[in-house]
């Protein structure tokens, strides 16, 4: 049974400042109308030429980060558009949790709210793994206690912070929709106190669009 309070791999530098969603998942993958096959598009300028083909020398195109779990991101990583597509594809590509100094807001709510961790730490902490990984013959490993709030590798040791609505929803495998249906009965009970109290705006819009059929009939 996996132990929902780890998050643990490889983890792989991408150390450049402001990396936005357009970059994350360009524009011409959010044709579908489905979630599926965004894995295709996450970093695709980056991992490929302008023919299409493999860089091969790109860091997420090396053998050795094939299984890359981890992002160290530069600050301010999924600034720009507000495209839930650009967490989507990442954890489609694999990856769990992107650790850097600052998020872009919109993009730290929506991974935070789909079970991808974006954890913030200071810079120097996210140079010291950076130089770390860059210094070893073999990707750096990292695991992450969400549990203790603690990320362990070799030869560091980190602590961090996050709210606890954020570490209940990851430690118990909730998603936004999930942790809010935990209060179903709660908000089940307020809508009928609601209603019984202003009955007038109950359905009041299938209601006006009843009225706006009937005479026409």
């Amino acid at each position: 049974m996996t132990d929902s309070s780890l998050i643990s791999g490889i983890a792989a530098p991408l150390g450049i400042a402001n990396l936005d969603t357009d970059q994350i998942m360009p524009k011409q993958f959010l044709r579908g109308i489905d979630k599926s096959g965004l894995d295709q598009g996450v970093l695709w300028d980056l991992r490929h030429d302008k023919r299409g083909q493999i860089l091969a020398d790109f860091v997420l195109n090396m053998p050795e980060y094939a299984d890359t779990k981890i992002l160290l991101a530069g600050p301010n990583f999924g600034c720009g558009s507000s495209r839930e597509h650009a967490v989507w594809g990442l954890q489609q590509f694999g990856i769990q949790a992107v650790i850097a100094s600052s998020f872009g807001e919109i993009f730290y709510s929506n991974a935070m709210n789909n079970g991808l961790l974006a954890l913030i730490l200071p810079q120097k902490d996210v140079d010291k793994m950076m130089h770390q990984s860059s210094d070893n013959s073999i990707p750096l490993k990292i695991e992450i206690n969400i549990r203790t709030l603690e990320i362990h590798s070799s030869n560091i040791t980190l602590s961090f912070n996050m709210s606890d609505r954020h570490q209940r929803m990851f430690l118990e495998g909730l998603d936004m929709i999930g942790a809010s249906l935990k209060f179903k009965e709660d908000i089940t009970a307020f809508s009928h106190r609601h209603w019984a109290q202003q009955p007038w705006v109950r359905d009041v819009a299938a209601r006006t669009k009843l009225n706006l059929i009937l005479p026409s009939l």
